[in-house]
């Protein structure tokens, strides 16, 4: 007899579980602007550059 699930996971279960797949992940592109590492496909967070060019205003310390 084969191991088979009893019903079905919801969505919600789904999406729980591969959501933290990429949590441990360090960020790994490098943002052509500042040099500094960012997320993939999101504004850097140290120039506020996103496609080369500038989408939020960020305060200078």
């Amino acid at each position: 007899m084969a191991a088979v699930p009893k019903s079905r996971r919801s969505h919600r279960e789904v999406r729980q579980r591969r959501a933290h797949w990429r949590a441990h992940m360090v960020p790994g592109t490098e943002c052509p602007h500042c040099h500094e590492l960012k997320l993939p496909h999101r504004v850097c967070p140290h120039c506020g550059y996103y496609n080369g060019m500038p989408v939020v205003a960020v305060e200078k310390e």
